[in-house]
C-alpha cells in the first residue's frame, strides 16, 4: 500500500533541499567548503554533510574533492547553472518583499572604479546615507577588477564592457568618450576639423586600456575614420591622465562623467565636436546566488537617480 501524500512533509523536504541547493552553489563559487561555511555563517561540518545529502539523494557526484580545492564534475556545472537561475529569483522575490516592507540596515561593501567611482558613486553614496541612516557603506576605490565572490563584496560598479562571467549585470548606465584638450587648441583646430587633423597632437595615453593610441571616430552613420596617435606620456590611472590634460601637457580621451565639471567651467574643451566614439556601459554586479540584502537594491535605486541627472545635465 503506498504512503499516503503528506503535504507537511513535502514542504519540508522541499524547504531543506532549496537549502541545499544555496549551499552547493556557494560552494561552487567560493571553491572549497571553508570559504562557503565562512559566507554562509555555519560551520564547515554543516555545509559538506548538507551538499553530501544533495548527492546521495540523487545518486549523482557533483562536486570533486582534493585536498586543495573543490570543482564541479560536469553534471555539477549543469547543475549549478540551474541552481544560479532559481536562486536569482527567489532573490528577486525576497528584494520586493524587503522594498515593500524592510527598511534597509547594515554596511553596503560595494567597489568601483576610482574615476567613476570618485566622480559618481561617493556622491552617490552620501545621498544613500542621508535617506536611509541605519545603513553604512564600505567602498573599495580600484580600477583593478575585484571578483564580489572572492572578497566577499555585494555590489560592484564596472565601466566600460563587460566580459562574460557567473556573475549576474544589470545596465544601469552609459557614458561617452570625448577628446579634450586646452580650449585655445580648440579654437585653433576649428568644429569643421576632422580626425586626421589630431595625429599629429601630444596625446596622453590611458596606459590601463587595451589600445590606448587606437581610436575609430565615426560622424553619422556611415563615416568613420581610424586614427593612430602619438604618446608623449601614459598614465595607468584615468584621473592622472586628466591631471595632465588639465596641465597642459597634451589632449586626451577621457570619459564623459569625468570631464564634465571641466567641460562646464571651460577649463577643457571638446575637440572635434562633430564626431563621436563608442560609447561604454556602466554596469551593477552581483554574484548570481547570493541573496541580497535591502540596502544593495536601495542603493541602486539612488545610483540610477545620479545617473540619470548626469546624462541629463547641461
Amino acid at each position: 500500500m503506498s504512503q499516503a501524500y503528506n503535504p507537511r512533509e513535502s514542504t519540508a523536504r522541499d524547504i531543506n533541499n532549496l537549502k541545499r541547493l544555496a549551499y552547493f552553489a556557494e560552494v561552487v563559487e567560493a571553491g572549497s567548503f571553508t570559504a562557503a561555511a565562512a559566507r554562509l555563517g555555519i560551520t564547515k561540518a554543516v555545509v559538506s554533510q548538507q551538499v553530501a545529502k544533495l548527492e546521495r539523494e540523487f545518486e549523482t557526484t557533483l562536486l570533486v574533492r582534493t585536498t586543495r580545492s573543490v570543482r564541479p564534475t560536469e553534471a555539477g556545472r549543469a547543475f549549478y547553472e540551474r541552481c544560479a537561475r532559481i536562486l536569482s529569483e527567489a532573490q528577486e522575490a525576497f528584494d520586493g518583499l524587503e522594498g515593500d516592507h524592510g527598511a534597509p540596515t547594515g554596511i553596503l561593501r560595494l567597489t568601483a572604479p576610482f574615476d567613476y567611482g570618485i566622480a559618481v558613486v561617493v556622491p552617490a553614496i552620501a545621498e544613500f546615507r542621508r535617506r536611509f541612516p541605519a545603513c553604512g557603506a564600505d567602498l573599495v576605490i580600484s580600477d583593478r577588477t575585484l571578483d564580489p565572490v572572492e572578497k566577499d563584496i555585494e555590489l560592484a560598479i564596472r565601466v566600460g564592457w563587460l566580459t562574460d562571467s557567473g556573475l549576474r549585470a544589470r545596465r544601469i548606465g552609459s557614458f561617452e568618450q570625448v577628446l579634450v584638450g586646452d580650449p585655445a587648441l580648440a579654437a585653433d583646430l576649428g568644429e569643421a576639423a576632422g580626425p586626421d587633423r589630431i595625429a599629429g597632437l601630444p596625446f596622453v595615453a590611458n596606459s590601463i586600456l587595451r589600445d590606448p593610441l587606437g581610436w575609430t571616430f565615426s560622424r553619422g552613420a556611415a563615416e568613420q575614420q581610424a586614427v593612430k596617435l602619438s604618446a608623449v606620456l601614459r598614465i595607468d590611472a584615468t584621473l592622472g591622465v586628466l591631471e595632465a590634460v588639465r596641465a597642459g601637457a597634451g589632449v586626451s580621451i577621457l570619459p564623459d562623467f569625468a570631464v564634465q565639471q571641466d567641460l562646464a567651467g571651460g577649463r577643457l574643451a571638446r575637440l572635434l565636436p562633430h564626431w563621436s566614439l563608442d560609447a561604454g556601459g556602466i554596469y551593477a554586479v552581483t554574484p548570481a546566488t547570493r541573496f541580497r540584502p535591502a540596502r544593495v537594491a536601495a542603493f541602486l535605486n539612488v545610483l540610477v537617480e545620479w545617473e540619470r541627472r548626469r546624462t541629463h545635465a547641461p
